[in-house]
């Protein structure tokens, strides 16, 4: 990247939220710090943008050059019940015994911050898609934990893997269940950086 360009760096060691920002075809790199991925929020959208928003800052405050951090925090909620990542594999089967035959929400939180011009700025939103599952006998379901694809993903599935088995439909945009809104994400960046631009693009600032 070049000296006089702005960083753009995710917050977040995702494979999937790394793929799907690469779409962009815009240079960026990876910063994440171990955190507790906890909140004492109760609703699901303010749930999930507190944690997006503490992954970026642990990385933001450190940083003394103009950067551009995202952060983002997916959730499954049913029924006012968030779930987040399994801590097991038996974890794992009670969480997809109980989404079994329902149709849940997938929430996505994103955060912006930014240093740049002497300015700082941040910026949150949250996406929610709707996804519906058939009901999962104990063949398909043990088949499917035996893949390991449940154990790193809020809900205990991946929509993009062997879950498709039991996915019925997904009402909203596909690209947030599988971890990051990029559509929007596109959408909210016009809007976050139009004070800063001058007769140019925001993806040409990097």
């Amino acid at each position: 990247m070049e000296n006089n360009k702005l960083k753009f760096i995710l917050a977040s060691a995702s494979p999937r939220r790394k793929e799907l920002l690469g779409f962009l075809n815009i240079p960026f790199v990876i910063m994440t710090k171990n955190i507790p991925e906890d909140s004492h929020h109760q609703d699901p959208v303010e749930y999930s943008r507190h944690i997006a928003q503490q992954k970026g800052e642990a990385i933001f405050n450190d940083l003394t050059y103009d950067s551009f951090v995202v952060s983002a925090d997916t959730i499954v909620c049913l029924e006012n019940k968030i779930y987040g990542k399994p801590v097991n594999e038996q974890d794992a089967r009670k969480i997809l015994s109980e989404l079994s035959g329902k149709t849940h929400s997938v929430f996505t939180a994103v955060s912006l911050m930014l240093k740049f011009q002497g300015k700082i700025k941040s910026y949150s939103f949250v996406e929610e898609s709707r996804v519906q599952f058939n009901s999962i006998g104990p063949t398909l379901l043990n088949n499917y934990l035996l893949t390991g694809d449940s154990l790193d993903k809020a809900g205990a599935y991946g929509i993009q893997g062997p879950s498709l088995t039991f996915i019925s439909k997904v009402d909203g945009d596909y690209a947030n269940v599988v971890g990051f809104p990029l559509s929007r994400f596109i959408l909210e960046c016009d809007d976050f950086f139009k004070p800063f631009l001058e007769g140019q693009t925001w993806q040409e600032l990097f």
